[in-house]
């Protein structure tokens, strides 16, 4: 059997770029005369912005550190061990960057086993051992505190997490075993499936005791010399930790249940982590830790070989790395300052997008719309929403005056445009009615203003063809509900120069929007997929397979809603008009359902009902049903599934070959921040590569081996 130095040492030769966290132990004398003390610090060298993580060879740090205060714990030179981390910083876990280069199943099952067997000597110490979970905490940050003996964690934490269901993985050092045993199987499931599957909800540090994680909670600003006078008290007795009963009867299977439930509910058994990590919890009911971390190990080591895990890492790249560093952005010296904004509409869309610039730019917004009434309508909306966010104590009643005071409505475009930098339409989605906009604008707004358009599917060039300056027309295609969703769509016109295309990009950022650049292509990037994928299922509808199946083919993608609830959600008059625009400009592939017709017609929200008595499901509308024209081409799910990734992977294919965006990666990233694709499948094109639709249907992958899959 390897030692844990070797196998340690061997994963370190794989990752020779592994940021290395250093362990250093220094030596005090507790208060109250309680004795001497060791305390390991974690720290990688660099201020909180590159907080420590775990790879190989800071795990060996920590084995050393663990080595000499073993010695002294067993010589009766200190009572008692702590660990805690540079500011602000506890630690966040694994090192990913080295995951990610595992290429075999037992270098996997290294990783697993080296965490364990550093972190299980400080629950083997002669001494107890205490953690300090001074900041951020996550993953196996969270782990290597959770085998101490006690636990404090301070009040300014604000991130403390076990995050690896989220991405493709379950907690592998400890976490799925020791947590339920310390506080329950109900809590254990909420921090390690719902949380996590729920866009990895972070706990604040009241929370993390409030759990029963830690025994006691400090302030931040002495967090430290708290957590050691505390120490003092439980090592002389002074301080009694008491630890609630754990429910080891039907109260673990009931959480377990539950948190299959909520599984289902999110990734329809598309994804694994969340079932394995289920699994340990459920068999961490006798309490025995060493058989939990076995399955750990085992489990880590599977779903690391997997594809979901590189997709989900792949997921987290793009949205934390590519989406922070827009591809094909102009250089961002070329922006120009926005001072004030203009919203020509002051409808819902329009409202929305005046609450986002005056909430991020704190620059004043002018609304404009056809009458007066409108106009108040969309500043009263704007109002309201402020004295919402005051009333939830997210902004102050000066914070909330002056925004109001920042937002203003006018009838006349030339009052309120003259001294306007930026300018955005969300007008009706008509070519004409746009291009009549933009001219009123034109002739009103300064020279240096950008003219950005909120379409979702129109020519940004036509758009700006009659405009004298059409260089200055962006598109800035917002995905609804604007506050909630972050991607941008930025759209570069035939004629649009850098210096709009650059400013354009600036106001993004400040708006803390995930921009995209992309060509001025039909529905660009989200749209023209959704419309392909959601035509797909019409056509199969339309041609007489049973809405049910449709629905149900589509349920292993593991997608947030099922396409005719997602249909509901942006409207049937919205996705028909986007069809239509489509189709005429690719007749062969985009179709207008003349079902989908029919029931935008008959003014139908959508096809289903909910109704209280059952549990508000989604049922077929009886009068939708009624409209319904069908053939008698009846397909499986499979045969259904296989249509619409076909349709798809051909679609990305041809989106590519037209340079729409730079990359595949750019696809994923729109889909995961526009549309809520699923982290765990990576976005869509890993998905199609993974299933050998890519192959199948252009003749390649979209993506090298490798890039969200493990490499060869």
């Amino acid at each position: 059997m390897s030692t844990t130095a070797e196998l340690l040492k061997g994963a370190a030769e794989l990752f020779p770029d592994e940021v290395v966290t250093s362990a250093h132990v220094r030596h005090f004398d507790l208060p109250a005369g309680a004795g001497r003390f060791a305390l390991i610090t974690l720290d990688n060298g660099f201020d909180h912005t590159k907080p420590t993580t775990f790879g190989p060879q800071s795990l060996a740090n920590l084995n050393t550190a663990i080595d000499q205060v073993e010695a002294e714990a067993a010589g009766g030179e200190i009572v008692a061990a702590g660990i805690t981390g540079k500011p602000f910083i506890f630690a966040v876990g694994a090192d990913l960057k080295g995951v990610e280069l595992l290429k075999k199943h037992d270098e996997a099952l290294a990783i697993g086993k080296g965490g364990h067997d550093v972190f299980k000597r400080l629950s083997a110490l002669a001494v107890p051992t205490f953690a300090y979970y001074n900041g951020a905490a996550m993953g196996g940050g969270v782990e290597v505190g959770l085998h101490c003996t006690y636990r404090t964690v301070s009040k300014a934490l604000p991130a403390f997490s076990l995050p690896e269901v989220f991405l493709g993985l379950v907690p592998g050092w400890g976490g799925c075993a020791i947590l339920p045993n310390l506080i329950g199987a109900e809590k254990a499931v909420q921090v390690i499936i719902e949380n996590s599957l729920n866009q990895n909800r972070q706990l604040k540090g009241k929370q993390v005791f409030e759990l029963g994680i830690a025994d006691a909670l400090f302030e931040g600003a002495d967090f430290l010399e708290q957590s050691l006078i505390w120490t003092a008290g439980v090592l002389n007795g002074s301080v009694a930790v008491e630890r609630p009963e754990i429910d080891r009867g039907e109260g673990w299977d009931a959480a377990v249940a539950k948190g299959r439930a909520i599984a289902d509910s999110k990734v329809h058994g598309a994804a694994p982590a969340a079932y394995r990590a289920l699994d340990i919890i459920e068999a961490a009911k006798d309490g025995d830790l060493q058989k939990g971390f076995d399955a750990e190990d085992q489990a880590l080591a599977d779903l690391i070989m997997g594809g979901e895990l590189r997709s989900g890492i792949y997921a987290f790249n793009l949205v934390q790395k590519r989406g922070k560093r827009p591809a094909g952005a102009p250089d961002k010296s070329l922006a120009r300052p926005v001072t004030k904004v203009g919203v020509v509409g002051a409808g819902l869309m329009a409202s929305q997008l005046a609450l986002l610039f005056l909430r991020r730019l704190e620059v004043p917004v002018v609304l404009t719309d056809i009458d007066q009434e409108r106009v108040d309508k969309g500043v009263g909306y704007v109002h309201g929403e402020i004295e919402k966010l005051l009333g939830k104590g997210r902004i102050n009643q000066d914070k909330a005056n002056r925004l109001k005071g920042l937002v203003s409505g006018v009838l006349d475009k030339a009052a309120g445009f003259a001294d306007a930098d930026f300018i955005i339409e969300a007008v009706f989605e008509e070519m004409s009615v746009k291009q009549k906009v933009f001219a009123e604008v034109e002739a009103v707004a300064p020279a240096h203003a950008i003219l950005a358009t909120n379409t979702s599917s129109l020519s940004v060039s036509e758009m700006a063809s009659k405009l004298q300056h059409p260089e200055r027309v962006v598109g800035f295609h917002f995905f609804n509900p604007v506050a909630i969703l972050p991607l941008l769509e930025i759209v570069r016109g035939e004629k649009t120069d850098d210096a709009s295309l650059a400013t354009a990009f600036g106001v993004a950022k400040k708006l803390k929007k995930t921009a995209v650049l992309t060509k001025d292509a039909p529905a660009f990037v989200v749209n023209r997929i959704l419309t392909r994928f959601m035509g797909e299922i019409q056509n199969v509808i339309d041609e007489g397979t049973p809405v049910e199946t449709a629905e149900k083919a589509i349920e292993p993608l593991g997608l947030p809603m099922s396409p005719l609830v997602l249909l509901e959600l942006v409207g049937p008059a919205i996705g028909l008009h986007v069809s239509e625009t489509l189709n005429r400009a690719f007749p062969e592939r985009f179709t207008v359902s003349p079902n989908l017709k029919a029931v935008v017609e008959a003014g139908k929200r959508g096809f289903y009902v909910y109704k209280p008595e059952n549990g508000f499901k989604p049922e077929l509308d009886p009068e939708v049903a009624a409209l319904l024209k069908q053939g008698d081409t009846v397909l499986t799910e499979q045969q259904v599934r296989d249509r619409v990734l076909d349709a798809v992977a051909q679609e990305i294919g041809l989106m590519l070959e037209e340079g729409v965006v730079a990359e595949a990666q750019d696809i994923d990233l729109c889909l995961i921040t526009g549309a809520g694709w699923p982290f765990h499948l990576g976005g869509i094109t890993p998905y199609l590569d993974r299933e050998g639709v890519s192959e199948r249907v252009n003749g390649k992958r979209f993506l090298a081996q490798g890039v969200a899959s493990v490499p060869a």
